[in-house]
């Protein structure tokens, strides 16, 4: 029954004057039935009884199923009733499961598949990099002043100013103060988007835009281009050389390095055991060696150039590096990867905000969605906001003025043919404020943008609820299912199981429809650590009432007593048999506990409350509730059937 969905309260035949085209749709999905005065079409049935029916090991015929159906809708009529619809908790959980089963149909496959190319190509070719690097901080105003620098860094390379002289006295990036900003050849997919793409595309010694990336200002010079190296494997064997080492230290280490690549150079089979022994590398070392698959700019340039010099199976000369000494050893080789096997590293990573294609992917989806919608933001409003935030920020005055003003009602955007009011995007930001008009209009660009995109997503998502069945059908059967779980906990479900009071007086008017085959033993069933503590417990139980004595006496005596609540016939507990039938002495499974006894025992022919059978009375008075509920619901809720239609369906 948990298949069944929900109704749409479109009324197809909603009296005279309906245009053809209405006839028409109404002619292909008439009203099957009419619950509470709200019309069930024939699409949403006929889409439930086929998915119930693949569900089913024995076919249902259509009669047994409308009247299946029926029940489940008068249920949903209740629920709606009992105002479960209209609770925030609900509202939040549809909103998300309209939002998640929405997402496929919002993804642009096609422009994916473009990014995911564009980089695949990339990885053909090595580029060669330098940059002039300002790092971002986290202040919106000192990041403008830090943008502005960066322009007019990039002006003075234009105007002939030395690029290297530049690296030295304006680059923050001080690991490439050596190397004069240069960061060799590097490969696809290693580096920020918006830096790789300005590396890729600025000429051989021609001078980039400045590129902002998630970690700051960067300024790059174009350089040589060659085809990619692919990936290699590589294991390697390192002693480290300290910073500081003496040149007797050093000596050491040489010699050191030496004597191992004697022993692998004469048996190169032992490389893996000798890097487990006595490399200096101990991620690499527990696995041999082993460096797994690197390309170009991922290893120091001395590492690289050696490893990639090798031939499959080579093992290197001691090789030094800014680390210290290397004997490399070449395992494995790969050409670039393609689209197929960058795309699902790719896909995740521009799931992540801060990857540039994130943004774009966001803005394309929106250009998409506005041109469908008919949809725009208002360049009056937005330029008024934008004025007010650049002098003021967002605060206080700023939430008055165009949260609660006449002027929220203001237009910010048309989606579909409707005004969108200033308020509502207010509304959205919530509590954010910033004092500071730079972090502000940050802020303010942001967040518009953060609110078109997500006004159009919900236009997006009531076309898809009016035009694509599919959609319609798991929207509809997600939402009637939930208020199904929930008006069914309230009346049956959670009443049966918590109402003692009823469950008890269900078990007294019914007492004769409960028997057992054979007499059982119900009482306390206590083990306890020796004879004189089994004497104080019994003691103290004498005294305590019997509704509580259980629980207390675990509590007085913790840790020196477990009791248990017994229900059981002769056979099924070895300590009972041994105490009400003269069953043999019983070792118990605890060491501890190797004194037992029964209190308040009793021999019953028969069950005496609701406790001693109650998974069976808990099952009877659900189903009692059930049909007192179903009988209250035909009374309340009108009902009725389209047969004519219902006999169409097959």
């Amino acid at each position: 029954m948990a298949n069944i969905s929900f109704i749409t309260k479109n009324r197809l035949l909603a009296g005279a004057g309906l245009s053809l085209f209405f006839l028409a749709l109404a002619a292909k999905n008439p009203v099957i039935m009419t619950v509470n005065g709200v019309d069930v079409p024939k699409s949403e049935f006929e889409y439930l009884f086929h998915k119930n029916t693949q569900q089913q090991l024995a076919p249902q015929s259509i009669e047994d199923y409308a009247e299946m159906f029926k029940i489940y809708k008068l249920k949903v009529e209740d629920a709606k009733a009992a105002g479960i619809d209209t609770t925030v908790a609900f509202k939040k959980e549809m909103a998300q499961y309209r939002q998640e089963l929405a997402a496929p149909y919002l993804v642009d496959s096609v422009y994916l598949d473009k990014l995911v190319s564009e980089a695949a190509l990339r990885e053909t070719e090595e580029v060669e990099t330098s940059h002039i690097m300002l790092f971002k901080t986290r202040s919106a105003s000192e990041n403008k002043v830090l943008r502005q620098r960066a322009d007019s860094i990039r002006k003075a390379l234009l105007d002939g100013a030395d690029f290297y002289e530049m690296v030295s006295k304006h680059s923050q990036d001080k690991s490439m103060a050596d190397a004069k900003g240069s960061l060799g050849y590097i490969k696809a997919n290693k580096f920020p988007y918006e830096f790789e793409v300005a590396a890729y595309t600025t000429p051989e010694g021609q001078i980039s835009e400045v590129v902002e990336s998630p970690a700051g200002f960067h300024i790059i010079k174009g350089g040589k281009h060659r085809p990619s190296k692919g990936r290699i494997r590589a294991s390697h064997i390192m002693k480290m050389v300290p910073r500081g080492s003496s040149e007797a230290d050093e000596a050491k280490i040489k010699a050191s390095i030496d004597s191992l690549y004697a022993i692998v150079k004469a048996d190169p089979s032992s490389f893996a055991d000798v890097a487990k022994a006595n490399s200096d590398d101990p991620g690499s070392a527990k696995n041999g060696g082993d460096l797994s698959w690197f390309g170009t700019g991922e290893m120091v340039p001395e590492f690289e150039n050696a490893a990639f010099s090798l031939s499959e199976g080579d093992i290197s000369e001691p090789v030094r590096s800014t680390f210290g000494w290397h004997i490399i050893k070449r395992t494995g080789t790969k050409g670039a990867p393609d689209a197929s096997e960058l795309k699902g590293m790719l896909l995740k990573r521009m799931e992540n905000p801060q990857d540039g294609r994130y943004k774009l992917i966001l803005d394309h989806q929106t250009d998409k969605l506005a041109a469908r919608h008919k949809a725009s933001l208002s360049a009056k409003t937005v330029d008024a906001l934008k004025g007010f935030v650049a002098e003021s920020g967002i605060d206080s005055l700023f939430f008055a003025k165009y949260g609660s003003s006449p002027l929220s009602s203001e237009t910010i955007a048309v989606i579909d043919g409707k005004n969108i009011p200033v308020g509502d995007y207010v509304s959205f930001i919530g509590k954010l404020k910033s004092s500071n008009p730079d972090e502000a209009l940050e802020m303010l660009n942001a967040t518009l943008d953060s609110f078109f995109n997500n006004r159009l997503v919900k236009a997006e998502e009531d076309w898809l609820y009016a035009n694509e069945d599919a959609y319609r059908n798991l929207m509809n059967e997600y939402h009637d299912g939930s208020l199904l779980y929930e008006i069914s906990l309230r009346r049956v479900w959670d009443k049966a199981a918590k109402d003692k009071e009823g469950l008890e007086n269900y078990f007294r008017a019914n007492k004769g429809d409960y028997t057992w085959q054979r007499p059982r033993v119900k009482g306390l069933l206590v083990q306890t650590v020796n004879d004189s503590l089994a004497s104080a417990i019994r003691e103290r139980m004498n005294s305590l009432p019997s509704d509580s004595v259980a629980q207390k006496i675990r509590k007085e005596f913790k840790g020196n007593v477990r009791v248990d609540r017994v229900l059981v016939e002769q056979g099924d507990n070895p300590m009972v048999d041994n105490i009400m039938f003269g069953g043999p002495v019983v070792k118990p499974s605890s060491e501890k506990f190797n004194v037992y006894f029964l209190y308040g025992q009793r021999l019953l022919d028969a069950p005496e409350e609701a406790a001693d059978v109650k998974g069976q009375v808990t099952g009877d008075y659900q189903n009692a509730l059930e049909k007192e509920w179903l009988d209250e619901l035909r009374t309340k809720y009108k009902v009725k059937v389209n047969k004519k239609e219902l006999k169409k369906i097959k």
